[in-house]
């Protein structure tokens, strides 16, 4: 489903991606890790479109994509949930997920109702009026507006209580045996490798490490860099 080939990241003049090289398949669920600072968050934004590379190619679908603008990547299935909050509070959770959507919307808001039902009663109040949980499940429901093929979350539980934590994975769970396929950001190692298919360690812009998830958790760096504590 999505491929990269040397792909290089530049901000004026300093590089913060170095020939990064990956593929997903369709249906698979890839948690990208590291420390902070590495470049996860500039690399979902690449994929996405919002930044662009200085070298290097962009497959999705077998399609180079690496011309189009943001808004036509959402088109061609690729929905970015970045890790500042996308919503706008003073909307309502119903205006807030309607942003994103063109026609056909009853659809995309069944099945958000279904993994989200919480969002169904706060339909009608004021985005800020939510917990943090529930404006992050509102964040991804947003995403899940455009019916994407491809979801890149951004930095998944960042901020919020573990019981909330849990109910998001259950829903990105059920949202893969419906076909999407997930690559998300994460900074608790350990349940992003227990919830994936396969992991990717990136570290100051360069991948280091890269597998399945069940390897990654039992690989002595990964142990003692990113979970052991």
């Amino acid at each position: 489903m999505l491929k990269l080939n040397n792909l290089n990241v530049t901000y004026g003049k300093m590089q913060v991606l170095w020939d990064v090289s990956f593929h997903i398949d369709e249906g698979e669920k890839v948690a990208l890790i590291g420390p902070n600072g590495a470049g996860k968050s500039s690399l979902l934004k690449t994929i996405a479109g919002i930044i662009k590379p200085s070298s290097g190619k962009i497959e999705f679908m077998g399609e180079n994509i690496n011309k189009l603008e943001a808004h036509e990547r959402v088109r061609k299935g690729i929905a970015l949930i970045p890790e500042e909050k996308a919503i706008i509070p003073s909307f309502t959770v119903k205006d807030n997920l309607l942003i994103p959507v063109e026609k056909n919307y009853k659809d995309a808001l069944e099945r958000v109702f279904s993994l989200f039902p919480i969002l169904k009663e706060r339909f009608h109040q004021r985005a800020a009026t939510l917990s943090g949980g529930e404006q992050k499940m509102l964040s991804i429901a947003m995403g899940l507006m455009t019916s994407p093929k491809l979801l890149l979350i951004d930095e998944l539980s960042f901020g919020l209580a573990p019981r909330v934590v849990e109910d998001i994975y259950r829903a990105l769970n059920d949202l893969n045996k419906q076909g999407v396929t997930l690559l998300i950001v994460e900074q608790y190692v350990k349940k992003a490798l227990e919830f994936a298919d396969r992991g990717i360690l990136l570290e100051q812009g360069r991948i280091v490490l890269a597998g399945l998830a069940s390897d990654l958790l039992n690989d002595p760096l990964i142990k003692k860099a990113y979970i052991s504590w």
